[in-house]
């Protein structure tokens, strides 16, 4: 499992309970915070949340789950050995310990000013690329059914070119820079062509450098548009522009802050914008070939399984939603959809029944990647999902200021594309004094997040 160069060892199939810290499922140490104003009973969903219908099969009665998630009395909350038999098994997770970078090299790619110094050029050259007749012409974008399709069916893909997908940034400048590092190492480069790069969404917020992720994100699509799909996240997602000034419906929401205190800055106010238009019409979900799902934060819950059914309308903005707010519980069979909020979750029976689903509709899904839920390992593979599994990566190296518990510095995460198994995932060992030194941990009785001076080796 371990490897001090990048060398990839698989792991073994790990027990339902198994103590080694790279088997054992992540906690989930944050408190979900970025939840939009509940709607009344009145509105669209609130009626759904009231009239939920079930979809799929049923457990018999002497082994259902409640749909809070905790298992009934003498049951297990895992899937059985029976229901796993009938399924299609799954190579083992792997992961790749990654040391060996040039952290000079990285630490000297983090400037943030001179990131900002660009800033004119990179803004101009993406408000070309949006401007385009054509499209900007993505990764995928020539997969659309039309040019305003945001769930993707992928029919062709060359699994040959590595596919890098870097999972929640919020401003991490560092983490985003060591990820790019380890793309261009030739040991964990394998394939031919130059690198694609799937960002899963959410690239500001939460303090961090969400101005410089964005211009970076931006530097990258410009540079070669269609090696880079961008996939919105919940917080992506929220942020407007009305004319005047910008908001956002999601908490925290401090880069909708620092724009507005920086209205008179054309350039700054110019990315901004370019933000919403990148993220107005940017995917929520794409279908790979193998049956990978990736999305921000999951898929549709059973209550819109009837409908989606009957209309195969996967851009139905109530399915739109899901793909990106939904959040995965790590051991319950099934969750109600709460329609009073954005925070509902789903269990490892709720995405079997979506496989079931996709399936009958023509486009079959196995297992799935995304980010959405800040896991203290910055990964995890939950047991309970063994007969779908689903992968969560984020890229964060630092503690949030909501994440309450656990170390301050932590291992980001990246994954690469693997045809017919989960993303291999790749630990990304900043060195702690690095950390440190470029995110210096606010006060106990602090929750501001952002080095009030630039970065220093």
């Amino acid at each position: 499992m371990n490897s001090a160069g990048g060398r990839e060892v698989p792991e073994s199939d790990p027990p339902c309970e198994q103590p080694a810290r790279a088997e054992a499922p992540p906690v989930m140490t944050d408190v979900p915070k970025d939840e939009r104003e509940a709607p009344g009973p009145s509105s669209p969903l609130g009626a759904l949340a009231a009239d939920v219908a079930a979809v799929g099969p049923e457990p018999p009665p002497a082994v259902a789950a409640p749909l809070d998630g905790e298992a009934a009395a003498g049951t297990e909350s895992l899937p059985s050995d029976q229901d796993l038999s009938k399924v299609t098994a799954f190579a083992p997770l792997e992961i790749v310990e990654v040391n060996d970078l040039d952290w000079k090299a990285v630490l000297n790619r983090t400037s943030p000013s001179s990131i900002r110094s660009e800033i004119r050029s990179t803004v101009e050259r993406m408000e070309g690329l949006l401007d385009r007749a054509d499209g900007p012409g993505m990764l995928f974008d020539k997969f659309r059914a039309d040019p305003t399709d945001k769930v993707i069916k992928i029919s062709d893909f060359d699994a040959e070119i590595p596919l890098w997908i870097i999972g929640d940034l919020h401003g991490d400048l560092l983490a985003l820079e060591a990820a790019l590092a380890a793309m261009r190492q030739p040991d964990l480069q394998p394939g031919e062509g130059p690198p694609r790069i799937l960002f899963l969404g959410d690239l500001f917020d939460d303090e961090g450098f969400s101005l410089e992720i964005l211009l970076r994100v931006f530097e990258l699509i410009v540079d070669a548009p269609d090696r880079v799909c961008v996939i919105a996240g919940n917080h992506d997602e929220a942020l407007s522009y009305d004319g005047v000034r910008f908001s956002s419906s999601v908490t925290p929401s401090d880069f909708a802050d620092f724009l507005n205190a920086n209205l008179t800055h054309e350039w700054i106010e110019r990315a901004g914008k370019l933000a919403v238009r990148l993220f107005t019409n940017a995917p929520r979900a794409l279908f790979f070939p193998d049956g990978l799902l990736a999305a921000h934060g999951g898929f549709p819950l059973v209550d819109l399984h009837p409908g989606l059914a009957e209309s195969g309308e996967w851009n139905n903005p109530m399915c739109l939603s899901d793909f990106v707010w939904t959040r995965a519980h790590p051991k319950a069979r099934r969750k109600l959809p709460n329609r009073f909020s954005h925070g509902s979750q789903f269990g490892y029976e709720d995405f079997a029944a979506f496989c079931s689903l996709s399936a009958g509709l023509g486009r079959p899904v196995t297992h799935m990647v995304r980010g959405h839920d800040h896991v203290e390992e910055r990964y995890a593979s939950f047991p309970a999902y063994r007969a779908n599994p689903l992968l969560t990566t984020v890229a964060l190296s630092r503690r949030l200021s909501r994440e309450a518990f656990g170390p301050y510095e932590r291992v980001p995460t990246m994954a690469r594309y693997v045809e017919g198994a989960l993303p291999r995932v790749y630990r990304l060992h900043i060195p702690v004094e690095m950390i440190r030194a470029y995110y210096p941990q606010p006060a106990a009785d602090s929750i501001d997040n952002h080095p009030s001076q630039e970065p220093q080796a």
